[in-house]
């Protein structure tokens, strides 16, 4: 029987041969993760289940990023309690504030995540670690605390809709505005616990940091995951990073497909989120009268060293608007350190902005960046919910780097080319 990259995954860490899309199977895990907020409710679930070893502490990861560097009382509480199950349980994943990042970019970037895995996560981004050819998914925190117990999940195998994506990418055209595309035309539930598998010539011409980015926002369409067959490039990837043996799984040819979508994109512009909802894009062409009050770069969606360089080209000798607040946050320390080295932190600096520690802070309307009533924000993030990054009468743009740039410079949703040519 053919199977999909998801159904082999699925099988081969079930024990067996094949799965059908729809039947339910337990998994062992390769790596289970949490942070500060679902962590500590997952512990709370292991203790009361009895539960006073977990089943191997190199695949479990305690990442304190949404508060952190703690904010108040309450966020320095649920550190305190992962912190102190981490110590307790001797987990190896365990990182603080000044070696942590964004769990979802410091993951790959440390080789725990590699091709073939399967990874669940207290957290609905963990779809992002699809890019490398692992089957990972958002999980609640009572799985999680399963998992810490047994080292297995269940699940439902999911059907697979696959995504071909032809011809070469324009100029600021990236892995956000492809998938910001997608969820534009599928809608938020076009694709409904099913595996969005990523494919086609113009992946080529992305970077793992972009493709991270579009696996990363699958979950936006309901998706149970996001996945793409490592190509060279995700194997040279995993080879630098990573330090185990790994398992190269790919789709069969004739394998079942409940849809197969095809976008040329040489004819995808740089795409925006409208508030309040992923799926309502446009081309950014069409919002050039739309001002705005701040502009987050990061994210678990676009914090990446690829991201940064981007935006520092646009920004490079250029003043962000006297009116507009850019807030610039790498996704880990090792971005954070890369951007001081190739002079991309100087470039942020003199241009006006401020650059974070490693967070998740505002995109979740943590802190950071928190929006006031009738305020208006360009992110690189993945939501743009109603009250998502503050005020509930706030408003939110999701955009690509290179576009967030422009937008503070302008002082208004631009594509870069209005900043770069001017």
């Amino acid at each position: 029987m053919k199977m999909t990259i998801s159904q082999k995954i699925i099988a081969y860490h079930s024990g067996r041969d094949y799965v059908e899309p729809g039947e339910f199977v337990f998994a062992d895990v390769d790596l289970a993760l949490a942070n500060d907020i679902t962590g500590p409710v997952a512990i709370s679930e292991f203790k009361k289940a009895g539960g006073s070893e977990v089943f191997d502490r190199d695949k479990i990861a305690l990442i304190p990023d949404h508060f952190t560097p703690c904010k108040d009382i309450k966020s320095a509480e649920l550190c305190k309690a992962l912190r102190e199950f981490a110590r307790e349980q001797r987990i190896t994943h365990y990182y603080e504030v000044g070696r942590m990042g964004i769990e979802h970019a410091l993951l790959p970037e440390m080789g725990l995540v590699l091709p073939g895995d399967l990874v669940i996560g207290a957290d609905s981004h963990t779809c992002t670690y699809g890019a490398l050819g692992a089957f990972s998914t958002g999980v609640g925190s009572t799985d999680l605390a399963f998992a810490m117990m047994t080292g297995k999940c269940w699940l439902r195998v999911p059907e697979s809709m696959k995504f071909e994506y032809v011809g070469k990418p324009n100029p600021y055209v990236t892995g956000k505005d492809l998938i910001l595309y997608t969820i534009g035309d599928i809608g938020v539930d076009g694709a409904l616990y099913k595996s969005m598998e990523f494919a086609g010539e113009a992946l080529k011409f992305l970077s793992m940091d972009e493709r991270f980015t579009m696996t990363n926002m699958a979950v936006e369409a309901g998706a149970k995951n996001g996945i793409m067959e490592p190509d060279e490039k995700t194997l040279e990837y995993a080879r630098k990073r990573g330090k185990r043996e790994f398992k190269v799984l790919r789709s069969d040819e004739g394998a079942p497909y409940v849809d197969i979508r095809t976008y040329d994109v040489s004819q995808i512009n740089p795409q925006v989120a409208k508030p309040h909802s992923p799926d309502n894009v446009v081309d950014v062409y069409e919002l050039a009268d739309v001002k705005i009050d701040q502009v987050v770069i990061g994210s678990c969606t676009n914090g990446r060293l690829e991201d940064m360089r981007m935006a520092a080209r646009v920004l490079k000798g250029k003043k962000v608007h006297p009116e507009v607040r850019l807030i610039i946050i790498p996704a880990t320390q090792e971005v954070s350190l890369q951007m001081v080295k190739e002079g991309i932190t100087e470039v942020f600096l003199e241009a006006g902005a401020v650059v974070s520690t490693p967070t998740c802070g505002p995109c979740l309307g943590g802190h950071m960046g928190i929006l006031a009533k009738g305020e208006r924000a360009v992110a690189t993030t993945n939501r743009n919910f109603v009250g998502r990054m503050g005020h509930p009468e706030s408003e939110v743009y999701l955009s690509n780097p290179a576009v967030a740039a422009a937008s503070a410079v302008l002082g208004r949703i631009a594509h870069p080319e209005e900043v770069v040519r001017g």
